[in-house]
C-alpha cells in the first residue's frame, strides 16, 4: 500500500508541520520507500535475532561522585551584587505585574 499525499498531509497535520501540496506528492514516494525499508528489516529478524536499540552495546560513561568541600557562603556571596538571606538576589522577572 503506497503512502499517498493526503497519508502525508494527515502525519503533517499531526506533526504540526504546513506543508505545500508539491512538497506533499515528493514526499508521499520517498516516505513510502522508507516504510517499505523498515519493512524488509522485520522480515528479515527473526525470532532468534534479540531486539537491539543500538548496534554497539553501551556502557556508562559516568564518573563515580566523589564529595568536595564547597566554598563557604561568605565567599561565594562576597562579589554579588545584591544578596539576600545567604542567597543571591536577583530582580524578579515573572509575575511583575503582581
Amino acid at each position: 500500500m503506497a503512502l499517498t499525499p493526503d497519508d502525508v498531509a494527515r502525519l503533517a497535520g499531526l506533526a504540526r508541520i504546513d506543508l505545500s501540496d508539491a512538497e506533499l506528492a515528493r514526499l508521499a514516494p520517498q516516505l513510502d520507500v522508507i516504510l517499505q525499508s523498515v519493512a524488509q528489516v522485520t522480515e528479515v529478524a527473526g525470532e532468534d535475532v534479540p531486539a537491539t536499540s543500538h548496534a554497539l552495546h553501551l556502557v556508562n560513561v559516568f564518573r563515580t561522585d566523589v564529595v568536595t568541600p564547597s566554598l563557604p557562603v561568605e565567599a561565594v556571596l562576597a562579589m554579588a551584587p545584591h544578596a539576600e538571606d545567604n542567597r543571591f538576589a536577583v530582580p524578579r522577572i515573572l509575575g511583575e505585574e503582581e
